[in-house]
């Protein structure tokens, strides 16, 4: 009998503690408004214009995210849906130096005819955001932004 009661006070200790963990994990916290400036010294890191972003999450969840996205002096506020196709594959689970919680993958038009720009949205759980633009051709794109909460 007394095993069975620890057992049960094991488990019932166990989801706690998971409850818990994905309680702060809840990527529906990240909706709202985000915005930052550009990070990176290096002339690698500075192609192209903008010196702070916006963004915007209107809705998010494991299988995608859906916002609004500017960066002044480069792109106006503009819509876009992470890549059906990344979510569907190990791309999902995209990680880099820094642990992010979760990383998004996305096209957006650039209006400079340079062409669309692949941007990198990833989650931190200490509630900040990395986006990367990145684009190669005639008219490269490469830049990092550090959002915080707006």
């Amino acid at each position: 009998m007394h095993g069975t009661r620890c057992y049960v006070r094991s488990v019932r200790w166990a989801t706690l503690v998971l409850l818990v963990l994905l309680g702060c994990n809840d990527l529906r916290d990240f909706r709202g408004s985000w915005a930052g400036a550009r990070v990176g010294d290096a002339a690698a890191l500075r192609v192209g214009a903008g010196n702070s972003a916006n963004l915007a999450i209107d809705g998010i969840d494991a299988h995608g995210l859906q916002g609004r996205i500017a960066i002044e002096g480069l792109l106006p506020e503009t819509s876009f849906v992470s890549l059906e196709g990344a979510e569907a594959d190990v791309l999902a689970n995209l990680t880099f130096s820094g642990s992010p919680l979760r990383v998004y993958l996305a096209f957006v038009p650039i209006p400079d005819l340079g062409g669309d720009a692949f941007v990198v949205v990833a989650l931190y759980d200490d509630r900040r955001i990395e986006v990367r633009l990145l684009r190669g051709g005639t008219q490269p794109l490469y830049a990092i932004f550090a959002l915080t909460d707006a």
